[in-house]
């Protein structure tokens, strides 16, 4: 564990101590999230995200051992096992180096080399290296055997052996492998005849960049194109002779003296070398790529998972829908469903005063706050008839409901999946998803965490990375999303309580039973009681439950029980109670954390016990806010370069962000409008969820473009070299859907396999 640790702290630039504590603790079986919150004195205060990548690399490094030991052995046996290749294979630092070192001594199929050396072949290929100016036919008659019945057969076995020198060779192996990496430009081309089916990737029908600057979209977009047969990739290793230099070099090969080593060089580099070189790169390209991809969509999930709660209040959701209607919802404050129904205000029924007549009727007797409309197929016929509905309530005397634009991307996935059939097994499937979108405006991680993250709608190539690194990617973010919030264990579903640290899917549906068999829970300590809740998940997800109005104030705080004595330490040095000190800022500011800490809880931990009593159940996620659409815009028609909007951030690439500004079609920003600063990457700007003000740049009605700046004293119009031109919206829900766009920000578009 030293050496791991040691490797992995140097990586993340902490102590090894650090290290070694964390993966002490993991080992013993806790969560990440609770390590990170509850064990600082520990680990030094790593966070969740050091921590994960800890849990990562401590897999990868014993992975590596594991291999490493069974290489050498196998070595061993063959007893060709030397001192110095021992020390190279316990030195390397990747699985891609032991295999190169292990190359030569991997049981095979027999080869041609194989076949040369049994018939004596050695022996002429270092004649044919010692003596360069002799004539090979001439050295080759000499070695005639069966199998190898003439000159050119034998010179074909000798050239056999050497190459396979060359291919086994980890040293040149790794060499040439970082050098085509680093020198060489991947290119591609249109398919012949593919140039229609295939437009949407036209940006690429004549394409090259160097592979070490291109960035994870576009080598996804390229990949995609390959893959549907539209591209045709070419990887252009670079200048051959360079290479070649390289093989005649580490063999020290006399080339110049010998045009048949030199070309016996170059068979081995494009029959070999280049192919191995050539596929590596692909995969280091393909690893690349998912890792920003899933970068961005672990961002982008954060985002919308910690975005900022309606809260409880009774809510109206409307999914919208044309020929088959608006489905709609009503929830009281906790999210229970108090009525559904399903009205026909748009074509071809057109039924909009009896659609508007009955919602309002609906809202009005179950005291509405919200107005939730699904940003889907007819959002903005369907908030038009929601701000109706709002003003027949006011007219009447009532509080006005506020209408809200809610995405409703995997609302239809949840719908029809098997935890909304338990929670609603009555109900039609189109309705379930009008009380999914009415809940996840009241709160948007209650909600979601039903939903698979990858239907969520805010990923980038999702289908095209590797679904094992997703998935735990993904659930890694939900993870840590939920703990940062905390989960009131008495209205939280069973899908939400599966994600609390330490808590698994049956236990959580254990605690939902024992709930509705005895009532609320009044304490933490009586979590103890549900089966299957044991010690060790007690300790893990204690601290993360929250009790609100329980017997104990401190059960509905980010405390843990477990640091409990601490408060009251607290509680006797003040004179005050608990209660008292509950929210008391005068009292806790003036406190040193030092004076409470003992060796059980030093100062990190104490630090945050008195946050906590200042603060106690904070949320940490922002203050509700809904853009605000401007009256009259409604479609892409309705558009005009140079208006200033207001919208809501959807989705952010590595090339911008989309952004929803209430016509059907979201518009783009592109990284390059962002701010008058570089931006090397969106997220430092915005984040999915967040309302902003953007000038609207270009519009193309016919081709659903738009092009948007967050930099309000930008003029449309502008050269392309100071600001992006033309870019193209993207459907709601469909985060992958791809569109053309002209300018600086269609070539980003475009190399990121949009357009259409």
């Amino acid at each position: 564990m030293t050496s791991i640790a040691a490797t992995i702290a140097n990586e993340i630039y902490v102590r090894d101590n650090q290290v070694e504590q964390a993966l002490k603790l993991l080992a013993e079986g806790n969560t990440v999230p609770f390590i990170a919150r509850y064990r600082k004195e520990a680990t030094g205060g790593l966070d969740d995200a050091q921590l994960r990548h800890i849990e990562e690399r401590n897999t990868y490094l014993l992975e590596l051992a594991e291999r490493k030991t069974a290489v050498l052995e196998n070595i061993d046996e063959q007893g060709k096992l030397t001192d110095e290749l021992k020390q190279a294979i316990l030195s390397a630092d990747t699985k891609a180096r032991v295999e190169d070192l292990y190359l030569p001594y991997k049981k095979r199929r027999k080869t041609k080399a194989d076949i040369a050396r049994e018939a004596g072949l050695e022996a002429l290929e270092q004649q044919l290296i010692d003596d360069p100016s002799a004539n090979p036919e001439t050295l080759a008659a000499a070695y005639l055997s069966e199998g190898f019945p003439d000159a050119k057969s034998a010179l074909e076995g000798a050239r056999a052996i050497l190459v396979d020198r060359f291919a086994t060779d980890a040293d040149l192996v790794g060499e040439v492998r970082d050098r085509v990496y680093s020198q060489g430009t991947m290119r591609s081309a249109v398919v012949e005849g593919k140039e229609t089916e295939g437009a949407k990737f036209a940006d690429y029908f004549e394409f090259s960049e160097p592979f070490e600057k291109l960035p994870s979209h576009r080598i996804l977009a390229l990949l995609r194109g390959e893959a549907e047969g539209v591209l045709t990739i070419d990887m252009d290793p670079g200048e051959e002779a360079v290479y070649e230099g390289m093989i005649a070099e580490r063999f020290d090969l006399p080339v110049k003296d010998s045009e048949w080593l030199a070309k016996a060089v170059r068979w081995g580099w494009r029959t070999k070398l280049q192919v191995s070189a050539n596929l590596d790169t692909r995969m280091r390209l393909k690893e690349k790529a998912e890792e920003g991809a899933l970068e961005v969509f672990k961002t982008n999930l954060r985002d919308v998972l910690l975005a900022a709660p309606a809260g409880q209040r009774a809510t109206l959701a409307l999914d919208p829908g044309y020929r088959n209607g608006v489905k709609c919802a009503v929830v009281d404050e906790t999210g229970k469903v108090l009525a559904t129904t399903i009205v026909y205000p748009h074509q071809p029924q057109n039924r909009w005063d009896a659609s508007r007549t009955e919602l309002a009727s609906l809202a009005a007797q179950h005291g509405v706050e919200l107005i939730a409309v699904g940003n889907g197929t007819a959002s903005r016929e369907s908030e038009k008839l929601a701000g109706e509905v709002a003003d027949l309530i006011a007219q009447a005397g009532g509080k006005r409901p506020t209408p809200v634009v809610v995405s409703e991307s995997g609302a239809s996935v949840y719908s029809a999946s098997q935890i909304a059939a338990e929670e609603f097994p009555d109900m039609d499937v189109s309705l379930r998803s009008a009380v999914s979108i009415a809940r996840r405006l009241q709160d948007p991680l209650a909600e979601l965490v039903k939903v698979d993250p990858k239907s969520i709608g805010v990923g980038q190539y999702q289908h095209d990375v590797n679904q094992t690194a997703l998935a735990q990617t993904l659930n890694a973010v939900v993870e840590d999303a939920v703990n940062s919030v905390g989960v009131d264990v008495n209205t939280a579903s069973a899908p939400l309580l599966e994600r609390v640290a330490g808590l698994s899917g049956t236990v959580a549906k254990n605690i939902v039973a024992y709930r509705d068999e005895n009532g609320r829970f009044t304490t933490r300590k009586e979590l103890g009681k549900v089966p299957r809740l044991g010690p060790k998940a007690f300790e893990q997800a204690a601290g993360f439950l929250r009790i609100q109005g329980g017997t104990n104030p401190l059960d509905s705080s980010a405390v843990h029980p477990e640091a409990y004595p601490v408060v009251e330490r607290v509680a006797q040095a003040t004179g005050l109670s608990t209660e008292q000190l509950i929210g008391n800022t005068a009292v806790l500011t003036k406190l040193a954390p030092a004076d409470f800490a003992d060796e059980q809880f030093g100062v990190p931990t104490v630090t945050d016990i008195l946050a906590e009593l200042d603060k106690p159940g904070r949320d940490p996620r922002p203050q509700f806010k809904t853009a605000e659409f401007k009256e009259g815009v409604n479609e892409i028609k309705d558009l005009k370069p140079g208006m200033i909007l207001e919208g809501t951030v959807t989705n952010v690439a590595a090339f911008g962000a989309f952004v929803d500004v209430g016509v059907h079609q979201d518009g783009l920003v592109h990284v390059s409008a962002m701010s008058h600063k570089f931006v090397s990457d969106p997220h430092e700007v915005v984040r999915s969820g967040e309302v902003v003000k953007v000038k609207v740049m270009d519009v193309d009605v016919a081709r659903n473009r738009i092009g948007l700046s967050l930099r309000l004293d930008d003029e449309p119009g502008q050269p392309a070299q100071k600001k992006p031109r033309k870019q193209r919206g993207r459907k709601r829900g469909k985060p992958e859907g791809r569109r053309e766009a002209s300018g600086s920000m269609a070539d980003a578009l475009k190399r990121a396999g949009f357009g259409k």
